[in-house]
């Protein structure tokens, strides 16, 4: 309890210029032993895995090769905040680590998971692969290579809501840096940052942009569950995105190998999205 007690202290501290235009209002310690003091499974995880190749075949068939999962391992993440710095990513290693996971079943049924972290620092992790392909009886083409990702949690929360047999899943996170070639096109992407909506830019419904470890995740609502297809009868996998609002940039797009320049989209806001997933 002292640790995330420490914790919650070190977070608030780090976002209190967004804490005082939102009005946050800080939580005493009844309301975070009701929080915190509930029955359930408490688990506390570090790991990293590899995968030599992810096949899917159809006819033909969908590569992914040398697919590596973990920490970052990088201490330069989200360099615009600059508060609490070594608090927030002076440590990291290869291991997605630094993670808490409280598992709940409420009285009527519904199963709630909290992913948080440990310490004061967000939960950071980092993606690679190696080559994408399309692979056929006598041909093949190279789709993409060189991803290379990293980025952050700061909020991951899943229900299963037994009256709606629904999954909800809200979560926040942020990518520092995305690194891809898509070999087919001719086309490149360097330094692509995928922030919260008051991160970069304007700020969202007229707030003031704020890097904070706070404002540093793209806030994802969305739920999946059983449903029946838009076009017809018959059941689907649904995936209903309900909100996706986030800053957007890339230093570089890549033609060619020549630089033509840089984007950058200020609250990309996508919401009341349907989608229907089904074989054929």
């Amino acid at each position: 309890m002292n640790s995330l007690k420490k914790s919650a202290l070190v977070l608030a501290i780090a976002g209190l210029p967004f804490a005082a235009q939102a009005d946050l209002k800080p939580i005493d310690d009844v309301h975070m032993g009701n929080i915190t003091g509930q029955a359930g499974v408490t688990i506390e995880l570090e790991t990293k895995l590899s995968i030599d190749e992810f096949l899917y075949t159809d006819e033909g068939s969908f590569s992914i090769k040398d697919i590596k999962i973990g920490g970052a391992n990088r201490t330069d993440l989200f360099e615009e905040i600059t508060d609490f710095r070594d608090a927030l990513f002076g440590q990291t290693s290869d291991l997605i680590d630094n993670i808490k996971i409280d598992i709940d079943v409420a009285a009527d049924g519904d199963a709630i998971i909290n992913i948080f972290p440990l310490t004061a620092a967000p939960i950071d992790f980092g993606v690679s692969t190696g080559e994408w392909s399309l692979q056929g009886a006598t041909d093949s083409t190279l789709l993409a290579s060189n991803f290379n990702m990293v980025g952050a949690f700061t909020k991951v929360g899943i229900t299963v809501d037994t009256a709606t047999d629904k999954l909800n899943l809200n979560t926040q996170v942020g990518i520092s840096d995305l690194d891809v070639d898509v070999d087919f096109l001719a086309l490149g992407i360097r330094d692509l940052k995928l922030t919260g909506a008051n991160y970069m830019g304007a700020g969202l419904n007229g707030a003031t942009a704020n890097p904070g470890v706070l404002t540093l995740g793209a806030t994802i609502d969305m739920d999946v569950y059983k449903g029946t297809r838009l076009g017809g009868s018959g059941d689907a996998l649904a995936i209903d995105l309900n909100t996706f609002a986030a800053d957007l940039s890339i230093g570089e797009v890549l033609v060619g190998g020549a630089n033509i320049g840089s984007v950058m989209m200020d609250n990309l806001v996508v919401q009341d999205t349907t989608m229907r997933i089904y074989g054929h």
